[in-house]
């Protein structure tokens, strides 16, 4: 290629010390223009061979554009650096809030509501799926509201004998009995009044009123009678002695215990007749409403 152009050099040299003709124009130009094809031609093999380099080697293309402009390449390291931090971000699960022990007191464990599942399911004849679906929720419900699950669970099998569509003569209903025409207002959020029968509407409901009225009283027991309606009574006719003695034998069963599931303990359902043992939750034996509710 350096001798075509030496050569272009000389003819150019002839044409200064020879007499201009068309001829020797034309041959001029033919050289001139052989010469540049030829190094078109060289550049564009060039060309050819370092873009089939870069395409072969991605790694050396991005250098490359980098020194060619490296404002790009600052300012795209930035949004990948914060596409990258981002999604850490959105990976990275929130760690979940520990427990407390008193939490975990009401919560219990596994294994726990298992032996409480298979004992009450054996107890009071319920098939095993809804006994778990009445234990885990009055589990969780007992998580909320501050309150023993095995307090609930007993007043739910001596109430219904875990029955959720137990209804007596004075319009107690569901699993813990309670008083929807009394406490309508406490079951809006939960569907209205008629969610009375809803297992786990009752159970929450019937909860949080018993919570209340240990709270109000003092004491599981002064509460026990006020939630059967005794309140304003020397006696209670024994309701909350079969809570109690209910709620003895979950706590020995949760702990691992063995314990007869025979003999089940009547609903007092079969006891409405008597003013005196009719479980009413917010009326008194009389069917009065309690001063206060």
């Amino acid at each position: 290629m350096l001798n075509r152009f030496m050569a272009g050099a000389r003819l150019v040299q002839q044409m200064a010390s020879q007499p201009i003709t068309r001829m020797s124009v034309t041959k001029a130009a033919r050289s001139l223009f052989t010469t540049a094809q030829h190094t078109m031609t060289v550049f564009g093999l060039s060309a050819v061979a370092m873009l089939a380099l870069l395409y072969t080697r991605p790694e050396l293309a991005r250098h490359v554009s980098d020194l060619l402009n490296p404002e790009s390449a600052t300012v795209q390291a930035a949004p990948a650096a914060t596409t990258v931090a981002a999604a850490e971000a959105v990976q990275a699960p929130a760690a979940p809030r520990p427990m407390s022990a008193e939490d975990k007191a009401y919560v219990g464990n596994s294994r726990q509501q298992h032996l409480v599942t298979e004992w009450l399911s054996k107890r009071y004849r319920v098939a095993g799926d809804a006994a778990n679906m009445l234990v885990s929720t009055a589990y969780s419900t007992a998580r909320e509201i501050k309150l023993d699950p095995l307090l609930i669970l007993a007043v739910m099998a001596i109430e219904s004998g875990l029955n959720p569509f137990a209804e007596s003569p004075v319009g107690a209903k569901g699993l813990m009995q309670v008083m929807a025409k009394v406490h309508g207002d406490k079951f809006e959020e939960l569907g209205g009044a008629q969610a009375a029968l809803n297992p786990v509407a009752n159970i929450r409901v019937g909860a949080q009123i018993l919570k209340d009225y240990v709270t109000r009283t003092g004491s599981v027991e002064a509460g026990l009678k006020t939630y059967v309606g005794a309140g304003a009574f020397d006696s209670d006719s024994g309701y909350g002695s079969k809570v109690m003695a209910e709620y003895n034998r979950l706590k020995l069963v949760a702990g691992g215990k063995k314990v007869p599931t025979v003999t089940a303990p009547a609903p007092l359902l079969a006891d409405k007749a008597s003013p005196k043992t009719d479980t009413a939750q917010g009326t008194s034996r009389s069917g009065d409403t309690i001063a206060g509710l």
